[in-house]
């Protein structure tokens, strides 16, 4: 029976990104052992998905003789279960998981990259990675990236061996849970509850964005767009995800202020039944180009719900111009305001977007495919190894 650790930070990963990959696995014939801080969600994942835990206690934030601390409780928990593969999410995961994990000897250490490099996006900067990536990626056995996107620019920019990356499947993260993410499975009482927090007027065209709100992920620019669309007062502008606090992706007083007080402005800190709010979208906007790929995206698309997104490459990975969604320069606040003002006039034009994208989402994303392709790449290898 092969023997997987899969490690992140915090526990909600495991709960929310990669949920159901564990006890497919199990069911497999494979030992999955799930690391990371405590957290509540440890007992609800592990009781649903059937495998153990073991409590790493990572911290937030740069705290070099806490992360050390944590360095050694790995290589020590490594030795201890000799695991045929370490797999890793998230940097600070990842940086001292590949590290320990070359220290104690593990020949297969996988690391997933989720977001583009640290300095990827900054001008005279692309080729260029922060010090704990390039420990990470260097120590990393295979680097998984989640988009063809992300592929095409390592590869690219020439900042990892092209022996190291792969993609599962078509990428993503976890594909998608198309029976919860449907139309004829939602929940009335759900349903219900979505409908009395956005309240939305007879005709009211309703805009959302899911995600943090953060000045780095375009909550500022989706915020001005909208608030000088000729559409304002037709329209509501619904935000559903918490607030980043960090000094970085702190949004102006202004545009908090706007969130908090404008009547055409919705604030959900967050929902466990996005699908339900997503029922109730006329079009989902993703501002973000931080993510190496959109899981919003797919769940709009499998909500059938036409999209507005940045042209980061995590969106472009899925979402090709005028054919299955409107895509805009990252930053670009008037381009922005315009696809929003197109897409409340061309409601025909964008159902047809959603329905396309609905298509490719249903036939290369499904999450049941994606657990198999999964499975595929980690018996490659061990086979290879």
């Amino acid at each position: 029976m092969p023997k997987l650790l899969r490690i992140s930070t915090e526990p909600i990963t495991f709960k929310i990104t990669l949920a159901g990959q564990f006890k497919f696995l199990r069911e497999k014939g494979w030992e999955v052992i799930l690391v990371s801080a405590d957290g509540r969600e440890v007992f609800q994942v592990c009781s649903s998905e059937g495998v153990s835990h073991v409590e790493i206690p990572f911290a937030k934030g740069l705290d070099i003789i806490h992360d050390f601390t944590c360095f050694l409780n790995l290589v020590s928990l490594f030795k201890k279960e000799k695991p045929d593969m370490v797999h890793s999410h998230g940097a600070k995961a990842g940086f001292l998981s590949m590290l320990a994990a070359s220290f104690a000897g593990i020949s297969h250490r996988i690391h997933t990259v989720s977001d583009m490099p640290f300095s990827g996006g900054k001008p005279g900067k692309e080729n260029s990675l922060r010090f704990t990536e390039k420990w990470t990626f260097a120590k990393a056995s295979e680097l998984w990236v989640i988009s063809t996107g992300m592929l095409n620019y390592f590869s690219s920019k020439s900042l990892v061996s092209d022996s190291k990356l792969k993609l599962v499947g078509k990428g993503s993260s976890n594909g998608i849970d198309l029976s919860k993410f449907n139309r004829s499975a939602l929940k009335e009482n759900h349903l219900v509850a979505a409908t009395m927090r956005i309240l939305p007027g007879e005709n009211e065209f309703i805009l959302m964005v899911v995600g943090g709100l953060s000045k780095q992920r375009g909550t500022e620019d989706l915020v001005a767009a909208f608030l000088s669309s000729k559409i304002l007062s037709a329209s509501k502008l619904v935000l559903i995800g918490p607030w980043d606090k960090s000094e970085e992706g702190a949004i102006s007083t202004e545009t908090a202020q706007h969130v908090n007080e404008h009547a055409k402005i919705i604030h959900i800190d967050w929902t466990d039944h996005i699908e339900h709010h997503l029922a109730l979208a006329d079009v989902l906007v993703q501002p973000s180009d931080q993510e190496g790929f959109s899981t919003v995206l797919l769940e709009a698309a499998a909500m059938q719900v036409p999209v507005i997104c940045s042209d980061g490459v995590g969106n472009t990975s899925l979402v090709v111009q005028k054919k299955s969604g409107l895509i805009y320069p990252a930053g670009d606040v008037s381009v922005l305001k315009e696809a929003i003002e197109f897409a409340f006039v061309k409601r025909d034009f964008m159902a047809a977007c959603a329905e396309q994208l609905a298509h490719e989402v249903e036939k290369h994303y499904d999450r049941k495919s994606f657990h198999t392709q999964l499975l595929q790449n980690y018996e490659r290898v061990l086979q290879h190894g």
